[in-house]
């Protein structure tokens, strides 16, 4: 504010990873240790994941917590803006290595899962507008990878249909956001993946 900002985060420094501890809010989501982390351009993470222990739901989120306290600090001069890792985000974590075992197990159904999805996102969003949020963005690696040749080339070897992929992505990003206040403004972060100073896209 001192330095006249407008708009204004809480830089995420609550967050271990810019999108696992939004998952892990979630009911239904359990913090899991995978056999590698993500691999960067020359570099590994920790080994971090999110799993589907049960019915994917909103039942209050850390998150909540968190912009209240940026709220309060921000002032009402300034926007205080909140970031969360798009929908389609999670999906692709949900599915990724090992963790799809426990994803065809408790939703053999992917349209369920996708409603599910949805409808935590939009309780948790109206969570955030009810504190005072008027101003949202989505953070989002997955269109990033579908930009990267090699991601596309490794995925129509594994038979995954791209297009469908893309279709998925974009309805259920949509299907989150839809019915939200008119006055909430929505943004999306396309993201490279960003690990010490590496890229994953």
């Amino acid at each position: 504010r001192a330095a006249g900002l407008r708009a204004v985060t809480d830089g995420e420094f609550r967050r271990s990873y810019w999108h696992l501890d939004f998952f892990w809010g979630f009911e239904g989501i359990d913090h899991v240790q995978m056999d590698h982390g993500y691999l960067f351009h020359g570099v590994e993470t920790r080994a971090d994941s999110a799993r589907v222990s049960g019915k994917i739901r909103f039942a209050g989120h850390p998150f909540l917590g968190h912009y209240r306290y940026l709220r309060e600090v921000a002032g009402q001069d300034v926007v205080a803006r909140q970031t969360i890792p798009a929908p389609a985000q999670l999906l692709a974590e949900l599915v990724r290595g090992v963790n799809r075992e426990a994803l065809d197990r408790i939703y053999p159904d992917r349209e369920e899962l996708h409603r599910d999805i949805a409808q935590a996102y939009r309780a948790v969003i109206r969570g955030f507008y009810d504190l005072g949020c008027r101003n949202l963005q989505l953070d989002d690696c997955t269109w990033g990878m579908l930009c990267d040749a090699r991601f596309r080339e490794t995925a129509a070897r594994n038979g995954t249909d791209i297009g469908m992929l893309q279709e998925t992505y974009l309805n259920l990003n949509n299907e989150a956001i839809s019915g939200l206040p008119e006055d909430l403004v929505l943004t999306t972060h396309v993201c490279r993946g960003n690990y010490r100073s590496t890229w994953a896209a």
